[in-house]
């Protein structure tokens, strides 16, 4: 078996995690199909291309079984925030301003979607965060891609304070791991933890982008 064949999962895990969390917005231009949006249709893929490219860098990478555990408890809190937005932004978009939408998609949804995806990432640094370290070169644009990532979603999800506490547990473990693998935990949340609190505090909260006609 390749050695680095869990890094390269990994990277592709985070790849596809900005890829894929940000379809909404990069695939509006395609428009509608009768009263659904194509971006809907295309993010039914998104649980797909995070969470087995997640699993294969867990099994390459020979995670334990608490490991998997913590991945089944994520994964399974990551599809069911998933769907609940999915299906509750795509009604909106249909019907806009209906209450219970918006606490379906922008409350439940988001808040479960998000920390199933933070859960996922600890299975991930808990599996692999001991192995070497391959050169920084070679791992920060997909670590930067996750910290994008992260910031846009807590921001845009409405889940600002969840996602800077969760970006500084994350930035810490990458410290203490920083003679290895986890170190990539810094350029993944380090950044986002400078651009949430500087966000927050530029504006005296959290609006969302959108609010603020940014987007």
């Amino acid at each position: 078996m390749d050695d680095r064949r869990p890094e390269h999962w990994l990277t592709a895990c985070a790849l596809l995690y900005g890829l894929t969390h940000h379809i909404g917005f990069g695939l509006a231009w395609l428009g509608t199909v009768g009263d659904t949006r194509w971006a809907d249709w295309a993010d039914i893929l998104t649980p797909y291309a995070v969470l087995l490219t997640a699993a294969a860098a867990l099994h390459t990478g020979r995670a334990d079984v608490r490991c998997w555990a913590l991945y089944l408890v994520g994964a399974v809190t990551y599809v069911e925030g998933h769907g609940i937005h999915l299906a509750a932004n795509s009604v909106g978009n249909d019907t806009p301003g209906i209450p219970v939408v918006h606490l379906w998609d922008e409350v439940v949804g988001h808040y479960l979607w998000y920390a199933g995806t933070a859960l996922v990432f600890a299975a991930l640094a808990r599996a692999l965060a001991a192995r070497p370290a391959p050169p920084m070169r070679y791992a920060l644009i997909p670590a930067l891609v996750v910290a994008v990532t992260w910031t846009t979603n807590s921001l845009e999800g409405g889940t600002a304070v969840m996602g800077l506490v969760i970006a500084a547990a994350f930035t810490v473990w990458g410290v203490r791991a920083r003679r290895h693998l986890g170190r990539t935990l810094v350029p993944a949340f380090g950044p986002a933890v400078v651009a949430l609190a500087v966000y927050g505090i530029w504006h005296r909260g959290f609006p969302e982008p959108t609010e603020l006609g940014w987007i």
